[in-house]
Protein backbone atom coordinates (compact mmCIF):
# COMPACT_ATOMS: atom_id res chain seq x y z
CA UNK A 1 0.00 0.00 0.00
CA UNK A 2 1.36 2.92 -0.79
CA UNK A 3 1.45 5.93 1.63
CA UNK A 4 -0.85 9.29 1.01
CA UNK A 5 1.06 12.21 -0.13
CA UNK A 6 1.36 15.27 1.45
CA UNK A 7 -1.65 17.51 0.39
CA UNK A 8 -0.89 21.16 0.92
CA UNK A 9 -4.04 23.09 2.14
CA UNK A 10 -4.33 24.67 -1.38
CA UNK A 11 -6.64 28.25 -2.04
CA UNK A 12 -9.88 27.05 -3.79
CA UNK A 13 -12.26 28.13 -6.31
CA UNK A 14 -15.66 26.45 -4.85
CA UNK A 15 -16.14 24.22 -2.33
CA UNK A 16 -18.39 21.35 -2.09
CA UNK A 17 -18.62 19.71 1.11
CA UNK A 18 -20.23 16.41 2.40
CA UNK A 19 -19.85 14.73 5.83
CA UNK A 20 -21.20 11.58 6.63
CA UNK A 21 -21.33 10.15 10.27
CA UNK A 22 -22.27 7.07 11.40
CA UNK A 23 -21.81 6.53 15.06
CA UNK A 24 -22.36 2.62 16.59
CA UNK A 25 -23.24 1.95 20.05
CA UNK A 26 -22.57 -2.04 21.11
CA UNK A 27 -24.15 -3.49 23.66
CA UNK A 28 -22.29 -5.80 26.37
CA UNK A 29 -23.77 -8.89 28.44
CA UNK A 30 -21.16 -9.23 31.09
CA UNK A 31 -21.02 -11.41 34.87
CA UNK A 32 -20.10 -11.03 37.92
CA UNK A 33 -16.81 -13.39 37.89
CA UNK A 34 -16.32 -15.80 40.77
CA UNK A 35 -14.25 -14.76 43.59
CA UNK A 36 -10.85 -16.68 43.67
CA UNK A 37 -8.64 -16.50 46.64
CA UNK A 38 -5.75 -14.33 46.48
CA UNK A 39 -2.27 -16.42 46.31
CA UNK A 40 -0.11 -16.76 49.37
CA UNK A 41 2.00 -13.52 49.03
CA UNK A 42 5.65 -14.04 48.18
CA UNK A 43 8.58 -13.49 50.21
CA UNK A 44 9.23 -9.72 51.01
CA UNK A 45 12.58 -8.77 48.07
CA UNK A 46 14.56 -6.05 48.61
CA UNK A 47 13.26 -2.94 47.09
CA UNK A 48 14.72 -2.22 43.50
CA UNK A 49 15.25 1.21 42.83
CA UNK A 50 12.28 3.77 42.05
CA UNK A 51 11.94 5.30 38.73
CA UNK A 52 11.68 8.71 38.98
CA UNK A 53 8.28 9.47 36.72
CA UNK A 54 7.68 13.16 34.66
CA UNK A 55 5.87 15.07 36.67
CA UNK A 56 1.67 14.87 36.57
CA UNK A 57 0.49 15.86 33.21
CA UNK A 58 -1.95 19.06 32.96
CA UNK A 59 -5.49 18.56 32.52
CA UNK A 60 -7.56 19.48 29.36
CA UNK A 61 -8.78 22.99 29.06
CA UNK A 62 -12.14 23.74 30.80
CA UNK A 63 -12.56 25.61 27.51
CA UNK A 64 -10.89 27.67 24.70
CA UNK A 65 -13.39 29.93 24.24
CA UNK A 66 -11.70 33.05 26.51
CA UNK A 67 -8.42 31.92 24.07
CA UNK A 68 -9.91 32.19 20.89
CA UNK A 69 -12.21 35.74 21.50
CA UNK A 70 -8.35 36.85 22.29
CA UNK A 71 -6.80 35.55 19.14
CA UNK A 72 -9.92 35.51 16.36
CA UNK A 73 -9.74 39.34 15.69
CA UNK A 74 -5.86 38.55 14.79
CA UNK A 75 -6.51 35.98 12.32
CA UNK A 76 -7.61 37.28 8.89
CA UNK A 77 -9.06 35.15 5.24
CA UNK A 78 -6.54 35.97 2.41
CA UNK A 79 -8.34 36.04 -1.13
CA UNK A 80 -6.28 36.27 -4.40
CA UNK A 81 -7.36 37.25 -7.89
CA UNK A 82 -5.45 35.82 -11.05
CA UNK A 83 -5.86 35.82 -14.75
CA UNK A 84 -5.60 32.33 -16.13
CA UNK A 85 -4.39 32.66 -20.08
CA UNK A 86 -5.79 30.05 -22.80
CA UNK A 87 -3.09 27.08 -22.52
CA UNK A 88 -1.63 27.81 -18.78
CA UNK A 89 -1.73 25.16 -16.15
CA UNK A 90 -4.00 26.85 -13.79
CA UNK A 91 -3.75 23.82 -11.54
CA UNK A 92 0.03 24.13 -11.16
CA UNK A 93 0.63 24.78 -7.79
CA UNK A 94 -1.86 22.82 -5.67
CA UNK A 95 -4.28 21.73 -7.96
CA UNK A 96 -5.76 18.13 -7.72
CA UNK A 97 -8.09 18.11 -11.05
CA UNK A 98 -10.99 18.51 -9.28
CA UNK A 99 -12.03 21.79 -10.34
CA UNK A 100 -11.90 20.67 -14.23
CA UNK A 101 -15.22 20.45 -15.96
CA UNK A 102 -15.28 16.17 -16.76
CA UNK A 103 -17.24 15.38 -20.64
CA UNK A 104 -19.68 13.24 -20.14
CA UNK A 105 -19.62 9.82 -21.95
CA UNK A 106 -22.23 9.82 -25.03
CA UNK A 107 -22.57 7.22 -27.43
CA UNK A 108 -19.54 7.89 -30.24
CA UNK A 109 -20.91 9.96 -33.11
CA UNK A 110 -24.15 10.91 -30.68
CA UNK A 111 -25.03 15.01 -31.58
CA UNK A 112 -24.86 15.24 -27.72
CA UNK A 113 -21.13 14.05 -27.72
CA UNK A 114 -20.55 16.85 -31.27
CA UNK A 115 -22.50 19.51 -28.94
CA UNK A 116 -19.78 19.10 -25.73
CA UNK A 117 -17.01 18.66 -27.68
CA UNK A 118 -17.53 21.58 -29.18
CA UNK A 119 -18.24 23.08 -26.58
CA UNK A 120 -15.43 22.62 -24.48
CA UNK A 121 -12.89 23.16 -27.09
CA UNK A 122 -14.77 26.83 -27.56
CA UNK A 123 -13.49 27.47 -23.73
CA UNK A 124 -10.47 25.86 -23.73
CA UNK A 125 -9.05 26.55 -27.42
CA UNK A 126 -6.45 29.13 -27.85
CA UNK A 127 -9.02 31.67 -29.09
CA UNK A 128 -10.48 31.58 -25.60
CA UNK A 129 -10.77 34.71 -23.49
CA UNK A 130 -8.27 34.64 -20.52
CA UNK A 131 -10.42 34.17 -16.85
CA UNK A 132 -10.34 35.05 -13.49
CA UNK A 133 -9.91 32.88 -10.98
CA UNK A 134 -10.11 33.75 -7.15
CA UNK A 135 -8.57 31.68 -4.57
CA UNK A 136 -9.11 31.77 -0.81
CA UNK A 137 -6.20 30.96 1.99
CA UNK A 138 -5.66 32.18 6.08
CA UNK A 139 -2.83 34.78 7.68
CA UNK A 140 -2.13 36.46 10.76
CA UNK A 141 -1.64 40.04 11.61
CA UNK A 142 1.82 40.44 13.64
CA UNK A 143 2.14 43.90 13.42
CA UNK A 144 -0.13 46.84 14.29
CA UNK A 145 0.78 48.73 11.26
CA UNK A 146 -0.74 46.10 9.10
CA UNK A 147 1.75 43.13 8.63
CA UNK A 148 0.12 39.92 7.47
CA UNK A 149 1.78 36.41 7.48
CA UNK A 150 0.37 33.79 4.88
CA UNK A 151 2.59 30.67 3.12
CA UNK A 152 3.44 31.58 -0.04
CA UNK A 153 1.61 28.60 -2.27
CA UNK A 154 -1.61 31.27 -1.19
CA UNK A 155 -0.68 34.41 -2.53
CA UNK A 156 1.53 32.88 -5.37
CA UNK A 157 0.74 34.10 -9.41
CA UNK A 158 -1.96 36.47 -7.65
CA UNK A 159 -2.53 39.19 -9.73
CA UNK A 160 -4.86 40.67 -6.60
CA UNK A 161 -4.54 40.26 -2.69
CA UNK A 162 -7.30 41.32 -0.42
CA UNK A 163 -7.21 40.65 3.36
CA UNK A 164 -10.90 40.18 5.33
CA UNK A 165 -10.42 41.01 8.33
CA UNK A 166 -12.58 39.54 11.04
CA UNK A 167 -15.61 42.18 11.17
CA UNK A 168 -15.29 41.59 7.42
CA UNK A 169 -13.71 44.78 6.76
CA UNK A 170 -12.06 44.14 2.97
CA UNK A 171 -8.45 45.25 2.61
CA UNK A 172 -6.41 45.71 -0.46
CA UNK A 173 -2.27 43.86 1.15
CA UNK A 174 0.34 44.51 -1.19
CA UNK A 175 3.07 41.90 -1.23
CA UNK A 176 6.28 42.47 0.38
CA UNK A 177 7.83 39.80 0.23
CA UNK A 178 7.77 36.00 -0.24
CA UNK A 179 10.31 32.90 0.04
CA UNK A 180 9.62 29.17 -2.05
CA UNK A 181 11.99 27.23 -0.15
CA UNK A 182 9.87 27.47 3.54
CA UNK A 183 6.57 28.48 1.53
CA UNK A 184 6.25 31.91 3.59
CA UNK A 185 5.08 35.01 2.61
CA UNK A 186 4.83 38.50 4.20
CA UNK A 187 1.81 41.25 2.99
CA UNK A 188 1.09 44.52 3.81
CA UNK A 189 -2.33 46.19 4.15
CA UNK A 190 -2.65 50.06 5.32
CA UNK A 191 -5.72 51.27 7.72
CA UNK A 192 -6.18 54.14 9.47
CA UNK A 193 -6.46 52.58 13.40
CA UNK A 194 -3.67 50.05 14.54
CA UNK A 195 -5.15 46.52 14.13
CA UNK A 196 -5.18 43.82 16.55
CA UNK A 197 -1.85 41.31 16.32
CA UNK A 198 -0.37 38.02 17.89
CA UNK A 199 3.11 37.56 18.58
CA UNK A 200 5.43 34.78 17.92
CA UNK A 201 5.95 32.33 21.03
CA UNK A 202 9.22 29.87 21.20
CA UNK A 203 8.40 26.76 19.30
CA UNK A 204 11.56 25.10 20.39
CA UNK A 205 10.36 24.78 23.81
CA UNK A 206 7.07 23.51 22.65
CA UNK A 207 6.70 19.84 23.80
CA UNK A 208 5.25 16.36 21.78
CA UNK A 209 1.40 16.26 23.66
CA UNK A 210 1.02 19.79 24.82
CA UNK A 211 -2.28 21.41 23.79
CA UNK A 212 -2.63 23.95 20.62
CA UNK A 213 -5.07 25.85 19.35
CA UNK A 214 -5.52 26.61 15.19
CA UNK A 215 -7.23 29.27 13.67
CA UNK A 216 -8.06 29.51 10.16
CA UNK A 217 -10.33 29.63 7.00
CA UNK A 218 -11.02 25.97 5.83
CA UNK A 219 -13.47 25.64 2.67
CA UNK A 220 -14.17 29.56 3.14
CA UNK A 221 -15.95 28.88 6.72
CA UNK A 222 -13.81 32.01 8.07
CA UNK A 223 -13.26 32.12 11.61
CA UNK A 224 -12.74 28.51 12.15
CA UNK A 225 -10.82 27.53 15.68
CA UNK A 226 -9.77 23.66 16.28
CA UNK A 227 -8.23 22.35 19.05
CA UNK A 228 -5.78 19.70 19.22
CA UNK A 229 -2.14 18.68 20.51
CA UNK A 230 1.49 18.53 19.46
CA UNK A 231 1.57 15.15 17.91
CA UNK A 232 5.30 15.37 17.49
CA UNK A 233 8.41 17.39 16.44
CA UNK A 234 10.98 17.66 13.51
CA UNK A 235 9.10 16.02 10.86
CA UNK A 236 10.74 15.34 7.18
CA UNK A 237 7.65 15.51 4.32
CA UNK A 238 10.20 16.04 1.70
CA UNK A 239 9.15 19.42 0.72
CA UNK A 240 12.40 21.12 0.66
CA UNK A 241 15.95 21.02 1.79
CA UNK A 242 14.71 22.53 5.46
CA UNK A 243 11.87 19.87 6.72
CA UNK A 244 11.40 20.68 10.28
CA UNK A 245 7.77 20.80 10.87
CA UNK A 246 5.53 20.36 13.94
CA UNK A 247 2.74 17.19 13.33
CA UNK A 248 -0.21 18.15 14.86
CA UNK A 249 -4.28 16.76 15.45
CA UNK A 250 -5.50 19.80 15.46
CA UNK A 251 -7.89 19.50 12.07
CA UNK A 252 -6.29 21.49 9.69
CA UNK A 253 -8.00 21.75 5.71
CA UNK A 254 -7.89 23.20 2.31
CA UNK A 255 -8.24 26.99 2.91
CA UNK A 256 -6.16 26.82 6.54
CA UNK A 257 -2.97 27.32 4.94
CA UNK A 258 -1.22 30.48 5.86
CA UNK A 259 -3.16 30.10 9.41
CA UNK A 260 -1.92 30.46 12.65
CA UNK A 261 -1.32 27.20 15.29
CA UNK A 262 -1.11 28.80 18.37
CA UNK A 263 -0.39 27.88 22.06
CA UNK A 264 -1.74 27.94 25.41
CA UNK A 265 -0.54 31.77 26.45
CA UNK A 266 -1.93 32.56 23.04
CA UNK A 267 1.67 32.68 21.16
CA UNK A 268 2.14 31.61 17.35
CA UNK A 269 4.34 28.70 17.35
CA UNK A 270 3.63 27.35 14.26
CA UNK A 271 2.27 28.30 10.48
CA UNK A 272 -0.14 25.82 9.26
CA UNK A 273 1.20 24.26 5.53
CA UNK A 274 0.38 20.77 4.90
CA UNK A 275 -1.49 18.08 5.88
CA UNK A 276 -1.32 14.21 5.16
CA UNK A 277 -4.23 12.77 3.58
CA UNK A 278 -5.78 10.19 1.10
CA UNK A 279 -8.83 12.33 0.29
CA UNK A 280 -8.16 16.10 0.93
CA UNK A 281 -9.79 16.38 4.22
CA UNK A 282 -8.45 16.13 7.47
CA UNK A 283 -6.98 12.47 9.16
CA UNK A 284 -5.49 14.68 11.82
CA UNK A 285 -2.22 14.49 10.46
CA UNK A 286 -1.27 18.41 9.58
CA UNK A 287 2.24 20.15 9.78
CA UNK A 288 2.85 23.34 10.82
CA UNK A 289 6.41 25.77 9.83
CA UNK A 290 7.95 26.03 13.49
CA UNK A 291 7.70 29.74 14.68
CA UNK A 292 11.61 29.51 15.15
CA UNK A 293 12.50 29.25 11.92
CA UNK A 294 9.92 31.35 10.37
CA UNK A 295 10.66 34.62 12.41
CA UNK A 296 14.14 34.72 10.67
CA UNK A 297 13.02 34.44 7.36
CA UNK A 298 10.06 37.00 8.11
CA UNK A 299 12.09 39.60 9.70
CA UNK A 300 13.94 39.80 6.34
CA UNK A 301 11.73 39.71 4.49
CA UNK A 302 9.89 42.70 6.47
CA UNK A 303 13.30 44.10 5.93
CA UNK A 304 14.77 43.46 2.34
CA UNK A 305 11.75 41.59 0.42
CA UNK A 306 14.29 38.48 0.22
CA UNK A 307 16.06 35.69 2.09
CA UNK A 308 19.53 35.43 2.79
CA UNK A 309 20.60 32.06 3.74
CA UNK A 310 24.21 30.50 4.83
CA UNK A 311 25.70 28.13 2.03
CA UNK A 312 29.22 26.36 2.08
CA UNK A 313 28.73 24.26 -1.11
CA UNK A 314 28.61 20.98 -0.15
CA UNK A 315 26.00 18.23 -0.72
CA UNK A 316 25.74 15.29 1.94
CA UNK A 317 23.66 12.79 3.00
CA UNK A 318 22.69 11.45 6.57
CA UNK A 319 24.93 8.63 7.87
CA UNK A 320 22.89 5.72 8.67
CA UNK A 321 24.15 2.43 10.55
CA UNK A 322 25.45 0.33 7.01
CA UNK A 323 27.42 3.58 6.30
CA UNK A 324 28.81 3.90 9.85
CA UNK A 325 29.73 0.59 9.54
CA UNK A 326 31.39 0.93 6.35
CA UNK A 327 33.07 4.44 7.19
CA UNK A 328 34.46 2.23 10.58
CA UNK A 329 32.12 4.88 12.64
CA UNK A 330 30.94 3.56 16.09
CA UNK A 331 28.09 5.63 16.02
CA UNK A 332 25.84 6.66 13.37
CA UNK A 333 25.74 10.22 13.38
CA UNK A 334 27.00 13.17 11.53
CA UNK A 335 26.53 14.18 7.95
CA UNK A 336 28.48 12.30 4.88
CA UNK A 337 29.77 14.64 2.00
CA UNK A 338 28.88 13.31 -1.44
CA UNK A 339 29.97 16.17 -3.18
CA UNK A 340 31.79 19.76 -2.95
CA UNK A 341 30.99 22.63 -5.01
CA UNK A 342 34.71 23.55 -7.05
CA UNK A 343 34.58 27.61 -5.93
CA UNK A 344 32.59 26.99 -3.04
CA UNK A 345 33.38 27.96 0.79
CA UNK A 346 33.58 24.10 1.51
CA UNK A 347 36.29 23.76 -1.16
CA UNK A 348 38.03 26.69 -0.05
CA UNK A 349 38.54 24.86 3.44
CA UNK A 350 40.13 21.90 2.19
CA UNK A 351 36.70 19.69 2.91
CA UNK A 352 36.61 16.15 0.78
CA UNK A 353 34.17 14.15 -0.34
CA UNK A 354 33.86 11.01 1.99
CA UNK A 355 34.55 13.43 5.14
CA UNK A 356 32.23 13.02 7.86
CA UNK A 357 30.77 16.09 9.82
CA UNK A 358 30.00 15.36 12.83
CA UNK A 359 29.84 18.97 14.60
CA UNK A 360 29.04 22.62 14.42
CA UNK A 361 30.76 24.90 16.79
CA UNK A 362 31.10 22.03 19.21
CA UNK A 363 27.74 20.55 19.16
CA UNK A 364 26.77 17.16 17.33
CA UNK A 365 24.68 17.33 13.95
CA UNK A 366 23.10 14.78 11.54
CA UNK A 367 22.59 14.82 7.45
CA UNK A 368 19.03 16.49 7.87
CA UNK A 369 19.77 19.56 10.49
CA UNK A 370 22.87 20.61 8.67
CA UNK A 371 21.83 22.41 5.60
CA UNK A 372 18.84 24.49 7.88
CA UNK A 373 21.69 25.44 10.65
CA UNK A 374 24.16 26.53 7.21
CA UNK A 375 20.95 28.34 6.03
CA UNK A 376 20.18 30.54 9.48
CA UNK A 377 23.91 31.13 9.75
CA UNK A 378 24.53 34.58 8.94
CA UNK A 379 27.23 34.89 5.69
CA UNK A 380 30.56 35.79 6.04
CA UNK A 381 30.33 34.04 9.91
CA UNK A 382 33.30 31.75 10.63
CA UNK A 383 32.09 28.39 11.68
CA UNK A 384 34.08 25.04 13.15
CA UNK A 385 33.13 21.84 11.94
CA UNK A 386 34.34 18.69 13.20
CA UNK A 387 35.35 16.09 10.86
CA UNK A 388 35.74 12.61 11.30
CA UNK A 389 38.06 11.95 7.49
CA UNK A 390 40.10 8.27 7.32
CA UNK A 391 39.74 7.46 10.75
CA UNK A 392 41.14 10.73 12.36
CA UNK A 393 38.96 13.52 13.86
CA UNK A 394 40.37 17.02 12.25
CA UNK A 395 38.71 20.60 12.56
CA UNK A 396 38.06 22.77 9.71
CA UNK A 397 37.17 26.48 9.78
CA UNK A 398 35.15 27.55 6.90
CA UNK A 399 33.53 31.21 6.05
CA UNK A 400 29.90 30.54 5.51
CA UNK A 401 28.99 32.30 2.06
CA UNK A 402 25.63 33.47 0.30
CA UNK A 403 23.09 30.71 -1.09
CA UNK A 404 23.41 31.13 -4.79
CA UNK A 405 19.99 31.29 -6.38
CA UNK A 406 20.32 28.22 -8.65
CA UNK A 407 23.53 26.64 -7.01
CA UNK A 408 25.05 24.10 -9.24
CA UNK A 409 26.82 20.75 -8.93
CA UNK A 410 30.39 20.77 -10.27
CA UNK A 411 31.58 17.08 -10.44
CA UNK A 412 34.23 16.27 -8.64
CA UNK A 413 37.16 15.65 -10.45
CA UNK A 414 39.15 12.55 -11.23
CA UNK A 415 42.25 11.20 -11.83
CA UNK A 416 42.80 10.11 -15.74
CA UNK A 417 42.55 6.25 -16.04
CA UNK A 418 42.84 3.72 -19.10
CA UNK A 419 40.75 0.75 -17.91
CA UNK A 420 39.88 -2.58 -19.56
CA UNK A 421 37.88 -5.10 -18.73
CA UNK A 422 34.92 -5.73 -16.30
CA UNK A 423 34.77 -7.78 -13.05
CA UNK A 424 31.26 -10.10 -11.88
CA UNK A 425 31.11 -9.38 -8.22
CA UNK A 426 28.96 -12.09 -7.15
CA UNK A 427 28.09 -11.49 -3.74
CA UNK A 428 27.17 -7.73 -3.85
CA UNK A 429 25.36 -8.47 -6.74
CA UNK A 430 26.61 -6.54 -9.72
CA UNK A 431 28.76 -6.60 -12.58
CA UNK A 432 31.06 -3.23 -13.28
CA UNK A 433 33.07 -2.35 -16.68
CA UNK A 434 35.63 -0.11 -17.75
CA UNK A 435 34.53 3.24 -18.89
CA UNK A 436 35.11 3.22 -22.60
CA UNK A 437 33.60 4.83 -26.08
CA UNK A 438 31.17 1.73 -26.45
CA UNK A 439 30.40 2.17 -22.50
CA UNK A 440 29.65 5.82 -22.94
CA UNK A 441 27.35 5.31 -25.90
CA UNK A 442 25.46 2.12 -24.34
CA UNK A 443 24.75 4.36 -21.07
CA UNK A 444 24.55 8.12 -22.62
CA UNK A 445 27.94 8.60 -19.93
CA UNK A 446 29.87 11.95 -20.34
CA UNK A 447 33.17 12.32 -22.28
CA UNK A 448 35.21 13.18 -19.15
CA UNK A 449 33.28 10.35 -17.19
CA UNK A 450 35.62 8.77 -14.85
CA UNK A 451 35.14 5.73 -12.61
CA UNK A 452 33.49 2.16 -13.29
CA UNK A 453 30.12 1.32 -14.49
CA UNK A 454 27.56 -0.93 -13.38
CA UNK A 455 26.68 -2.83 -16.61
CA UNK A 456 24.46 -5.14 -14.87
CA UNK A 457 22.55 -5.69 -11.39
CA UNK A 458 21.29 -9.28 -10.17
CA UNK A 459 17.40 -8.65 -9.10
CA UNK A 460 18.03 -10.33 -6.26
CA UNK A 461 21.41 -8.78 -4.64
CA UNK A 462 22.20 -6.77 -2.54
CA UNK A 463 23.11 -3.87 -4.73
CA UNK A 464 19.43 -4.12 -6.60
CA UNK A 465 18.18 -3.64 -2.92
CA UNK A 466 20.13 -0.28 -2.88
CA UNK A 467 18.99 1.11 -5.65
CA UNK A 468 21.77 0.50 -8.12
CA UNK A 469 21.32 0.08 -11.50
CA UNK A 470 22.97 -0.59 -14.90
CA UNK A 471 24.36 2.74 -15.97
CA UNK A 472 25.00 4.12 -12.89
CA UNK A 473 29.25 5.00 -12.39
CA UNK A 474 31.15 4.09 -9.24
CA UNK A 475 33.56 6.47 -8.36
CA UNK A 476 34.76 6.02 -4.82
CA UNK A 477 34.97 2.76 -3.07
CA UNK A 478 35.52 3.51 1.45
CA UNK A 479 36.87 7.28 -0.16
CA UNK A 480 39.00 5.72 -2.18
CA UNK A 481 38.88 6.34 -6.06
CA UNK A 482 38.69 3.84 -8.15
CA UNK A 483 39.67 4.01 -12.02
CA UNK A 484 39.30 0.39 -13.26
CA UNK A 485 37.05 -3.15 -12.47
CA UNK A 486 40.45 -3.97 -11.13
CA UNK A 487 40.72 -1.35 -8.43
CA UNK A 488 37.19 -2.04 -7.51
CA UNK A 489 38.20 -5.83 -7.01
CA UNK A 490 40.91 -5.11 -4.85
CA UNK A 491 38.70 -2.61 -2.59
CA UNK A 492 36.22 -4.91 -2.19
CA UNK A 493 38.65 -7.81 -1.20
CA UNK A 494 40.59 -5.21 1.38
CA UNK A 495 37.21 -4.72 2.99
CA UNK A 496 36.22 -8.35 3.31
CA UNK A 497 39.87 -8.91 4.78
CA UNK A 498 39.20 -6.32 7.64
CA UNK A 499 35.70 -8.37 8.46
CA UNK A 500 33.99 -5.45 7.83
CA UNK A 501 30.31 -5.62 7.67
CA UNK A 502 29.92 -3.53 4.55
CA UNK A 503 31.38 -1.31 1.89
CA UNK A 504 30.64 1.87 0.55
CA UNK A 505 30.06 2.92 -2.76
CA UNK A 506 29.98 6.48 -4.24
CA UNK A 507 27.67 6.20 -7.07
CA UNK A 508 26.88 9.07 -9.64
CA UNK A 509 23.85 8.87 -12.07
CA UNK A 510 21.32 11.18 -13.20
CA UNK A 511 20.22 12.38 -9.72
CA UNK A 512 23.91 13.21 -8.63
CA UNK A 513 26.05 12.01 -6.43
CA UNK A 514 25.30 9.78 -3.11
CA UNK A 515 27.09 7.01 -0.93
CA UNK A 516 25.48 3.43 -1.33
CA UNK A 517 26.70 1.11 1.34
CA UNK A 518 26.42 -2.80 0.39
CA UNK A 519 26.41 -5.61 3.02
CA UNK A 520 29.43 -8.00 2.57
CA UNK A 521 29.65 -11.42 2.78
CA UNK A 522 32.85 -13.26 3.69
CA UNK A 523 32.49 -16.09 1.40
CA UNK A 524 31.20 -14.35 -1.47
CA UNK A 525 33.72 -13.55 -3.89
Amino acid sequence: MSLPVPVFPRPFAAVGLAVSLSLTTAGAAWAEPAMVPPPPAPPQADAAPSIRLPGPGRGTPDSFADLAARLLPAVVNVSTTETVKPGDDDGEADGDGEDAPQIPNFPEGSPFEKFFHDFMSHQNGPEAAPRKMQALGSGFIIDASGIVVTNNHVIRHADQITVTLQDNTVLKAKLIGHDDRTDLAVLKVETSHPLPAVVFGDSDHARVGDWVLAIGNPFGLSGTVTAGIISSRGRNIEQGPYDDFIQTDAPINKGNSGGPLFDMQGQVIGINTAIYSPSGGSIGIGFSIPSAEARGIIDQLRRTGKVSRGWIGVRIQDVTQDIADGLGLKAAHGALIAGVEAKGPAAAAKLQVGDVIQTLNGKEIDGRALPRLMADTAPGQVVKLGVWRHGQAVTASVTVGALPEDPKEVPVPKPDAKAQGSVQLQGLGLTVGAIDDVARQKFNLAEGQKGVVVTSVAQDGAAADRGLRAGDVITQVQQAEVATPADLRRSVDAARAKHRRSILFLVQNADGLRWVPLPLADDAK
